[in-house]
């Protein structure tokens, strides 16, 4: 029985602690998984990995900007996985993101395992926003209370994510981490709310996490975490 494996590179703790210096390529991240989300090099913008390619969502002015990411790019931060639905329904009429959260957790079996989200629909209404470029002497959590949001209305495109079991929060964000881009690549970025107007929910399984490491970067290895510290960051920034 073959395994539905996410593969993360590095952890959030990492990013809150300032280590934004990308160390794996977006063509090697692509090797683990078709659909995912993350950040790239020097935090600039935020990552979407839909049906096996690389896009980047970045804010700048008064519109984002969606480009696709060429195989050379480097990310500091991002998590993948070969998605494959255990779970399929269409979703008919409106519902808020938390009413959509709650029919999608219905069909959870448990709440320890990981799961992969991905929503394809229109949108009445959709809210995101872009972490900008910056340098580690700016912790993440400071770098997002200035961020540019984005919303858009009657859109249609697809949200792609990680769900996360609470005991995992710090290696990730508990509970849901999405990223949004439409279908013609124009709107995109880390999903902070939204009304769906209708659209297909597809949730997979997923049976191993395998994490890796920086291990070339000394940043990462010399560095020093505070657990605590770093889960109030993840709080801020989230």
């Amino acid at each position: 029985m073959e395994t539905n494996k996410l593969f993360q590179y590095n952890t959030l703790g990492a990013l809150m602690a300032g280590l934004y210096d990308g160390s794996l390529t977006v063509g090697e991240l692509l090797e683990y998984g078709d659909l995912g989300l993350g950040t790239l090099d020097s935090i600039d913008g935020e990552l979407i990995v839909l049906d096996g390619k690389a896009y980047q969502a970045k804010g700048s002015g008064d519109k984002p900007e969606v480009v696709e990411v060429p195989d050379d790019m480097k990310v500091p931060y991002a998590a993948v996985i070969h998605h494959e639905a255990e779970v399929i329904f269409k979703q008919r009429f409106e519902m808020t993101d938390k009413e959509l959260q709650g029919r999608i957790e219905s069909y959870y079996d448990g709440e320890n395992l990981f799961r992969s989200i991905k929503i394809h629909g229109t949108f009445a209404k959709m809210h995101v926003r872009m972490i900008p470029r910056s340098t580690p002497d700016e912790k993440f959590a400071e770098v997002a209370t200035h961020q540019p949001e984005y919303r858009a209305e009657n859109i249609t495109g697809t949200i792609v994510g990680i769900w996360t079991p609470e005991i995992f929060h710090g290696v990730s964000v508990a509970g849901y981490h999405l990223h949004f881009i439409s279908d013609d690549h124009t709107f995109g970025g880390h999903v902070m709310d939204y009304v769906i107007s209708e659209g297909q929910v597809e949730v997979g399984a997923v049976d191993q996490l395998d994490q890796r490491f920086p291990v070339q970067d000394r940043q990462y290895l010399f560095a020093k975490f505070n657990a605590k510290d770093i889960r109030g960051d993840i709080d801020k920034a989230e």
